[in-house]
């Protein structure tokens, strides 16, 4: 390897190392402040732990509600899973092996959702649970989540690009869509479902606005709004508020850990489709 290779790998690594000193400071600060004492937190501006105290992790398990936040964020982002993908894959099926009047149609108003800011779609949908008296429910968190055009067209994507001929097979003996889809295709593209579960349970996990929005009640709310409740009678606790926000981002860190080549793959993904 030459001098000059050798100088651009060296700088490479030096930015990518900084890269990373950057992304992961704000979480190794909240993780040294949830160790210390609430009244020791301001003004404190070490880097290092002066002191390692539990005593934040057992108010915020003990004297918050973070158990059932807990339940409502891993109940909802299940479901929310599990919906999203077998809405998905019937629809990406049906636009991509099935000729139907209209499918081209249908198929050009997911990509148009797909360009459409979720946020202007908040007022609406709003009304629309309040009319339907699902405010503070699950079924009012859940429903307008389970609007994920991306998910459909690289399931599409992906169908496409399947031979015809193991359709065409798979017809000659007898076989139904349903069987097409769920013996044939769904073995096929296990990659790209779980790489697509993944993403979307860790985003369903840290959504805030929307629950935000709908969710009043403490006993309904989930993790990330259920943080903004963490206080005492003097004000904000900041390091009982760094620990549950520590103790929300275990399961996504722990996921990201174990499946980190799968949400890699689930972010290439969705970046070229975006392209």
């Amino acid at each position: 390897m030459s001098p000059m290779r050798k100088f651009e790998n060296l700088v490479l690594t030096l930015l990518t190392f900084s890269a990373a000193l950057v992304w992961i400071f704000p979480l190794y600060w909240s993780f040294v402040t949830s160790l210390r004492a609430d009244e020791n937190v301001a003004g404190n501006m070490s880097l290092l732990p002066d002191e390692f105290r539990l005593g934040a992790y057992f108010n915020a398990i003990f004297n918050t509600r973070l158990m059932t936040w807990y339940v409502n964020s891993i109940g909802t982002a299940v479901i929310v899973t599990i919906s999203v993908l077998f809405i998905s894959m019937l629809c990406a099926y049906a636009l991509s092996q099935i000729r139907f009047p209209g499918r081209r149609l249908l198929y050009g108003i997911v990509l148009a959702s797909f360009m459409v800011p979720a946020q202007t779609l908040v007022v609406t949908q709003f009304i629309l649970m309040k009319n339907l008296n699902l405010i503070n429910t699950w079924a009012g968190i859940i429903l307008p989540q389970l609007i994920t055009p991306i998910v459909i067209i690289v399931y599409k994507q992906f169908f496409d690009s399947v031979p015809k001929e193991m359709r065409e097979a798979v017809v000659l003996d007898g076989g139904g869509e349903y069987t097409i889809l769920f013996r044939v295709y769904l073995p096929l593209n296990w990659g790209i479902t779980t790489a697509m579960a993944i993403v979307t349970f860790i985003t369903v996990w840290n959504a805030f606005f929307w629950p935000f929005l709908v969710v009043t009640s403490e006993n309904m709310m989930t993790i990330p709004v259920g943080i903004t409740q963490v206080n005492d009678a003097f004000g904000v606790a900041y390091a009982r508020l760094m620990a549950v926000a520590m103790l929300a981002a275990l399961p996504v860190i722990v996921a990201y850990v174990i499946f980190q080549r799968r949400v890699t793959e689930a972010i290439m993904i969705s970046s070229g489709v975006k392209g």
